[in-house]
């Protein structure tokens, strides 16, 4: 990674000495004439965006990468003396998240190369669904068969259902094919048990996923704890529904954690608990050893909390449109942070030490008599309370237990095995993937309105300046919002109007904008090529950062708004893996399915109309009154957000399939656009 850092730093060193320049022109310019309000409002903009790339510096300042070598632990630790596992795997509704693909990913868990006496599987169902229930036992009495058959041939991919798309990669001896076809015909047979119990509707009539009591089911047999041979085994597989009422706060993904923490307590206790997203299937079952690689060793286990893979998907197309891969995250902010105190804490595929997550809260002198008298006669139970576990108040819960973690010493690693150490199950629909991003950006803004901001929480802590800075750059990464929808409006308006805003295109100090433009798109292209993925990524990337910030994190920061004035309730909205095959075939020809909510598309549609008119006009007046030079800054930006957003172009003009723009946003949006160019020319020409 020494190449990284030098262009990195290279880069980080011009690129401030340019955006210094330019924002001393502004200031100096003020010196000589009051600014107007729309070049105030474009010079916020200018700021908003150096801040969070200044912030951004962090996270490229120190990369690196590791790999592991598990047969070296084994031959260094004997398999009886590896540390016991917990997974936890956590749903909460059945029809979004159907119980066919949560008992895949149990199924996976349990089949991880790992021994079977030290490995748990926790299920937390959050909708309290009974047929969620019945396919755990299915897929446990599944698992009897699949289990044996995947440590007979070394089977790699141990998802069945992943297994039975693909044999791409797994081994093939005597008896193989006659095997296959044996417990492929199992688990169809389980297939057809699980969709006729939900088919029949009995098994969830009434079920009331927010008012509902607690049950908890533990599944094992005799052979768990036993010397009975390896193929027999099977690891013990736990059902959690918490109890839930609609008067008491649930706290979400970070509540039903925090149970399943208590829970798996009192029953293994094991030292390591794998956290998994009920979509996010193992697909290395050596990924245990892989994490234990660091956990065990000496020299870095001591202060090591947890060890993050990359989330990565099985269903991305090669035109991955929506960028599900999430590339930025997992190939270059991450590995940036592990050259510091590590990565944050991202939600699924992770081994975390469960002493990480216990505080401070039952000391020596801890007086038990007294929480007795509070929580019951049960030391068991009082034993268990003794964490911190998962924090709350925010629904990226996993954004601020990683910064407490970080916050008070502990590290993480960060590590991006040659095969994916898990699979989940990507948004194809670009609906999905902007309100997801909604929800995610408006727990980061949360975060930023909370006593546990990371620009002042705990400033004396441990942690460093520049890890810091990677915490505080997504926690006000919503903020984008703004600059974007100003450039996307206010120089275009302007440009109507022949109002410059920027130096003429002959002017040397013009050099200075253009460089800070092109330079940020250079180093983003060479971001995406040292990752191996083509140059289409990168102007791909490009259209659904923007799509991002116009619609995502305006939402995000209205939401956040509203939340802390008490005005809307938290809430949490569990991403739909069902997708149906018209979906998917516009994903996989990389076509926009601009069948979405009019939350989501008019603001859209809105701009790019916008933009069609003050170009044209703008360029055409320029080019007749011959302010070209001096309007050329504001052409190219109307033209870049053309440009990056000709998918919508097409879909509004060009496109007759069913993914099209429908007509009733065009000429609603086309509405709004004159609304805007009538109040825009009040205002400026006032």
């Amino acid at each position: 990674m020494k190449k990284s850092t030098v262009i990195n730093r290279s880069y980080a060193i011009l690129q401030s000495i340019a955006i210094s320049s330019m924002i001393f022109y502004r200031v100096s310019s003020f010196h000589h004439s009051t600014p107007s309000f729309p070049l105030l409002l474009v010079f916020a903009s200018e700021l908003i965006l150096s801040f969070l790339w200044l912030l951004g510096q962090a996270y490229l300042w120190r990369p690196f990468t590791r790999e592991t070598f598990p047969d070296r632990l084994m031959l260094r630790e004997k398999t009886d003396q590896l540390p016991g596992i917990d997974v936890f795997i956590c749903t909460a509704d059945p029809e979004k998240e159907p119980p066919l693909e949560v008992m895949n990913t149990v199924l996976s868990a349990m089949a991880m190369d790992y021994p079977t006496e030290k490995l748990s599987v926790y299920v937390s169902d959050d909708g309290g669904c009974a047929l969620t229930l019945y396919a755990m036992r299915e897929a446990w009495e599944f698992g009897r068969y699949w289990l044996p058959f995947c440590r007979r041939f070394g089977i790699k991919t141990r998802c069945p259902k992943l297994y039975f798309s693909r044999y791409d990669d797994d081994f093939a001896g005597r008896g193989y094919e006659e095997a296959k076809e044996i417990i492929k015909l199992k688990y169809k047979l389980l297939e057809e048990h699980v969709k006729k119990a939900e088919s029949n509707g009995e098994i969830i009539r009434g079920r009331n996923s927010k008012n509902h009591p607690a049950h908890v089911e533990v599944i094992e047999d005799e052979s768990h704890n036993t010397t009975s041979s390896s193929e027999a085994k099977m690891p013990r597989l736990v059902y959690v529904c918490r109890e839930k009422k609609p008067s008491v706060p649930h706290h979400f993904k970070a509540g039903a954690l925090n149970v399943l923490l208590r829970v798996s307590n009192m029953i293994s206790n094991a030292p390591y608990v794998l956290v998994l997203d009920c979509d996010m299937r193992c697909n290395d079952p050596s990924s245990a050893k892989q994490a234990m690689c660091f956990h065990l060793d000496p020299k870095i286990s001591p202060n090591l909390a947890f060890v993050q893979f990359p989330q990565m998907f099985h269903n991305l197309s090669n035109m991955d449109i929506y960028d599900g891969k999430l590339r930025s995250v997992f190939s270059v902010k991450w590995p940036g942070m592990d050259g510091l105190q590590g990565p944050m804490l991202s939600g699924t595929g992770f081994y975390m030490k469960r002493m990480a997550l216990y505080g401070d809260i039952v000391q020596k002198d801890t007086d038990f008599t007294l929480l007795k008298h509070y929580l019951g006669p049960s030391n068991v139970l009082v034993k268990s309370l003794n964490y911190v576990g998962f924090l709350y108040n925010s629904v990226i819960e996993d954004y601020l237990t990683g910064f407490t973690l970080h916050s008070k010493g502990w590290k993480s690693v960060f590590y991006n095995p040659p095969r994916p150490a898990f699979l989940g199950t990507a948004t194809t629909k670009l609906n999905d993937t902007l309100l997801q991003g909604a929800r995610w950006n408006c727990g980061a803004l949360q975060v930023t309105f909370s006593r546990l901001c990371p620009l002042f929480h705990r400033l004396t802590s441990k942690m460093s300046l520049l890890q810091r800075m990677c915490y505080v750059y997504l926690s006000f990464q919503p903020l984008y919002f703004f600059p974007m929808w100003c450039l996307a409006t206010i120089p275009q308006l302007c440009l109507l109007h022949a109002i410059p805003l920027y130096p003429k295109a002959s002017s040397s100090l013009f050099m200075v904008f253009s460089y800070i433009f092109t330079m940020s798109q250079l180093k983003h292209l060479e971001e995406v090529l040292s990752t191996g993925d083509p140059i289409r990524t990168w102007w791909d990337e490009q259209r659904i950062w923007t799509m991002k910030a116009i619609i995502s994190y305006t939402i995000g920061t209205m939401n956040a708004v509203l939340k802390c004035f008490g005005l809307k309730e938290a809430n949490f909205v569990p991403t739909n893996k069902v997708a149906n095959d018209e979906q998917i075939m516009f994903y996989q020809k990389g076509l926009f399915n601009f069948r979405a909510s009019t939350i989501v598309l008019v603001p859209l549609v809105t701009l790019v109309t916008l933009n069609i008119i003050c170009f044209v006009a703008g360029a055409v007046r320029s080019i007749v009154d011959g302010s070209f030079d001096a309007m050329f800054g504001q052409i190219f930006i109307s033209f870049y957000v053309l440009a990056v957003h000709y998918p919508l172009i097409d879909g509004m003009i060009l496109r007759k399939d069913e993914g099209w723009v429908p007509t009733s946003v065009t000429m609603l949006s086309f509405a709004i656009s004159i609304l805007v160019l009538c109040f825009g020319s009040l205002i400026l020409l006032s």
